[in-house]
């Protein structure tokens, strides 16, 4: 009983348990993560978690960074790919490219990259077409 206990809980701890990565704290390499990450130093690499991602004010992040939320106060360059909500806060600095399916930008962020919203990109593609069709159908 006890093993059955530990296993079946193991998952849900994993991905409800924050890993940090404090202030003054330089990686170079990348990171995969079961949990939310926070981010007060330096990452040089990819970063890639299911969960939220915070990067604090005094937070850096070069590389491509996959989460399902994100929430950035500090500076971000490289491609990053939110499959949930992007919010970025009036200290925020983001350089690269962003997909993400939803974007709350605060004033006074600086936001220098290309965007992609993806899910009303797929859903726009694929109703106009359909439409035409039906048009010339019946016309």
């Amino acid at each position: 009983m006890f093993s059955r206990d530990k296993n079946s809980s193991s998952p849900t701890e994993n991905s409800r348990e924050q890993n940090k990565i404090a202030a003054g704290t330089r990686i170079k390499g990348d990171i995969e993560a079961k949990g939310a990450l926070r981010i007060d130093g330096s990452i040089e690499g990819n970063v890639r978690t299911p969960g939220k991602v915070v990067i604090g004010k005094e937070g850096n992040v070069k590389g491509n960074l996959e989460c399902e939320n994100a929430d950035i106060e500090g500076k971000f360059t490289g491609n990053l790919t939110v499959s949930g909500t992007l919010s970025l806060r009036s200290t925020a600095v983001i350089d690269g490219e962003v997909i993400a399916s939803k974007l709350a930008v605060e004033p006074g962020a600086n936001f220098n990259a290309s965007c992609s919203m993806k899910g009303a990109v797929k859903s726009l593609k694929n109703e106009r077409p359909e439409g035409r069709k039906e048009t010339e159908k019946s016309a």
